[in-house]
């Protein structure tokens, strides 16, 4: 029995990963952080699913292939039951593994009326737990949640060492298609399918997320020759006039922004990618009917601020915002650094901000990404005004005069924001 027992004892030592799961987030007082950002009502299910486009693609590089994504998909329960982790990798292969706050496999809540579907998109390079904190935050205030692995474009597929920019022309091409396709797996799926809102979406993407939340919702690609040649490394003029054709896209892969599906009514684009190489047409933008809020850092030396700048001035919707992080370069969305990101300047440069938080950021995104939401896809006119809010968070005098603190921020940590409208018309 001796023997048995420490036989037993190896295997699941074998069994267990190296690393243990450590917990990214503190408590703080809820007088302090954005009020938005408070968990709501439901506890939190989660489960891994992976999901086949319906047929087979073909490459930028002519090459026809299965494409296949990895979602975690976070949604309400009234399950209890001990919280899983999500294991992942640093960009230079580091495993790690994070505490949850959702359980695994669990049921799904019923409903009082339906949930909408809400897509998480990462960057180049990331994973779909990146943003986890919005998927378990949205999924408790009754919300179904897809966080996307994009093929080609995580830091498992993508080899920093001998080919860094291997997946990116994937990136460009299946960006806002992964989106689309995500959208429909999930309403489709068993588990979802009876509960699930048919006809209201929302859609969140970081950096090149970002760039493809921004093309799903009409704002159709226009890369000209010189960027097409750039980013792609092809040189011949009649493949780039061809991947010309099969870059500019619009709304998953269709011709025009006519083809935008209308149960998009909200997307949320941190910092995202594109706008400094204005690949994007600007009439389509203009025409752009979804909500967007563009969220950026003033200093953001991978997207650009002005890039961000330009698409937001010409994106046509009229509720449509622009919050700056002041001070903050690009890595305004991911979740705080795992331990195992902190050995080297390239894996920590995923994650850390120069002058702020990660905490506080993810508060931030919480509270602006839930008032986008239940004012846009949920229809809560209520709290709309937490997103009609303007100028310096600071409170900073005009003409003598305090503006009033943002609603829904404290008075003494309101600080380092700024929220632009668009003019009245």
């Amino acid at each position: 029995m001796k023997t048995l027992s420490l036989l037993c004892i190896a295997a699941l030592l074998a069994a267990t990963p190296a690393y243990s799961a450590q917990t990214l987030y503190q408590d703080y007082p809820s007088d302090i952080t954005p009020e938005l950002s408070e968990k709501g009502a439901y506890q939190v299910g989660v489960k891994t699913l992976t999901v086949n486009y319906p047929k087979p693609v073909v490459t930028l590089q002519g090459q026809v292939v299965d494409r296949v994504l990895k979602l975690e998909v976070w949604y309400p329960t009234t399950d209890s039951g001990a919280a899983t982790t999500y294991e992942n990798q640093t960009r230079s292969g580091n495993e790690f593994s994070i505490q949850a706050d959702a359980i695994r496999d669990a049921s799904v809540a019923e409903p009082q009326g339906s949930y909408p579907v809400v897509v998480l998109s990462h960057g180049y390079t990331g994973y779909r737990t990146i943003m986890y904190y919005l998927g378990e935050h949205l999924a408790s205030h009754g919300y179904i949640v897809a966080g996307i692995d994009h093929t080609d474009s995580t830091n498992e597929d993508v080899d920093f060492t001998n080919a860094p920019y291997a997946g990116f022309p994937s990136t460009l091409l299946n960006r806002s298609r992964d989106q689309v396709l995500t959208l429909n797996a999930v309403s489709e799926h068993a588990l979802f399918k009876d509960v699930v809102d048919t006809q209201n979406a929302g859609l969140i993407g970081y950096s090149m997320g970002g760039f493809g939340a921004v093309n799903t919702v009409g704002g159709c690609y226009n890369f000209g020759t010189e960027a097409t040649a750039s980013f792609t490394g092809v040189t011949d003029p009649a493949v780039l006039s061809a991947l010309q054709n099969v870059l500019n896209t619009c709304a998953g892969g269709n011709a025009d922004a006519e083809s935008v599906d209308t149960r998009w009514k909200a997307a949320m684009a941190l910092a995202p990618w594109g706008g400094q190489h204005k690949a994007f047409s600007e009439d389509a933008l203009n025409n752009i009917h979804v909500p967007m809020l563009y969220v950026a850092g003033d200093h953001d030396d991978i997207a650009g601020y002005q890039g961000i700048q330009w698409l937001f001035e010409n994106t046509g919707n009229e509720d449509s915002k622009l919050l700056t992080y002041k001070n903050a370069r690009h890595n305004i969305a991911p979740h705080p650094a795992p331990k195992e990101a902190f050995g080297n300047e390239f894996d920590i440069g995923h994650y850390l901000e120069p002058a702020w938080r990660s905490e506080t950021m993810n508060d931030i995104n919480e509270h602006f990404a839930l008032a986008m939401m239940e004012c846009h896809v949920k229809g809560k006119a209520d709290f709309c005004a937490y997103l009609n809010v303007e100028g310096d968070s600071g409170q900073v005098a005009v003409d003598d005069k305090v503006p009033e603190v943002w609603k829904g921020f404290d008075n003494r940590y309101a600080l380092g924001l700024i929220m632009e409208g668009k003019p009245k018309k």
